[in-house]
């Protein structure tokens, strides 16, 4: 099966990133299986550095990898209120953890943010929120959150993505 990093740099050697930036599942190193999500992020990263292209990074993992009885995994079928209560707790507090090594799921693109935003900041309640969710078609998110689940990751090739 192929992932793929989207960023303003090639990534051959993935690492678990503590920067204080937190992603919906947690810190770690985020993939997708979409190669248009990815392409869009390395866009993104690249116009955010001031760059004219980006950089999509592919890497194949097994098959299996979701199935993989070494690996404590969490995964989210759909933006439901289980998902929201996890990126919430990500988001929120810089200081939660989770114990698994993978999550997989939904990722949250610029339209659910504005209806997380809404729901943090009082606008929305959760029902609302959770209704506005499941009208929405998300690419997957995939985050590799500890050393042990990055051994899985074996670099195949980069794909330069001009910026438009």
């Amino acid at each position: 099966m192929k992932l793929y990093h989207g960023s303003h740099i090639e990534v051959k050697n993935p690492k678990i990133l503590t920067s204080s930036r937190v992603g919906d599942f947690g810190r770690g190193f985020y993939t997708t299986s979409n190669l248009e999500q990815a392409r869009r992020w390395a866009q993104i990263r690249a116009m955010q550095e001031n760059q004219s292209s980006g950089v999509v990074t592919v890497f194949d993992v097994p098959d299996h990898l979701f199935a993989h009885p070494e690996l404590q995994i969490k995964s989210f079928e759909n933006a439901d209120e289980v998902w929201l209560d996890f990126v919430l707790a990500n988001r929120k507090d810089v200081d939660f953890e989770h114990e698994f090594d993978l999550v997989h799921g939904p990722v949250a693109n610029d339209r659910v943010y504005v209806c997380l935003n809404m729901l943090e900041d009082g606008l929305a309640d959760r029902e609302t929120v959770i209704k506005k969710l499941k009208t929405y078609v998300l690419a997957d998110q995939i985050l590799f959150h500890t050393a042990k689940s990055l051994l899985f990751l074996e670099y195949a090739a980069t794909e330069s993505v001009p910026c438009k």
